[in-house]
């Protein structure tokens, strides 16, 4: 009897690791993205401290690509999002947040543009004598 409840529960733990390994990245994906994240972070750090660029805007520019770079690395080596993983239903919802943060973001520097470039402007002097 003990051998039936051992066997059925080797069959259990084989089936269940068999699931962690599909879901779940190998340590050598860990490393990798643990690697490449440390580099990513690196790299900007020194473009700031040594001013590499010369240019500000450059500088942040090519921050913001890198950051958007570190951003997949996180996604795929330690989130393990792609289109296989959940029935590609991961892949869905990312697209689907991405898409509703960048109307968000897209609708309120539209407003805050139009907002500023359609106020009254206001002198000095009509601010020394407001309430």
């Amino acid at each position: 009897m003990s051998g039936a409840a051992h066997t059925h529960g080797h069959g259990h733990d084989h089936g269940h690791h068999g699931q962690d390994a599909h879901g779940h990245g190998s340590f050598k994906d860990y490393v990798t993205g643990f690697v490449l994240s440390v580099i990513l972070t690196a790299i900007p750090f020194w473009l700031v401290m040594a001013d590499v660029l010369g240019d500000k805007l450059v500088t942040g520019v090519v921050i913001l690509g890198l950051a958007i770079v570190q951003i997949v690395v996180h996604m795929i080596y330690f989130l393990h999002m792609n289109t296989k993983s959940e029935g590609g239903w991961t892949f869905l919802a990312l697209v689907f947040t991405v898409t509703i943060v960048v109307i968000t973001l897209c609708g309120s520097i539209w407003v805050m543009h139009h907002l500023n470039a359609n106020m009254m402007p206001v002198s000095a002097e009509e601010m020394r004598h407001a309430p």
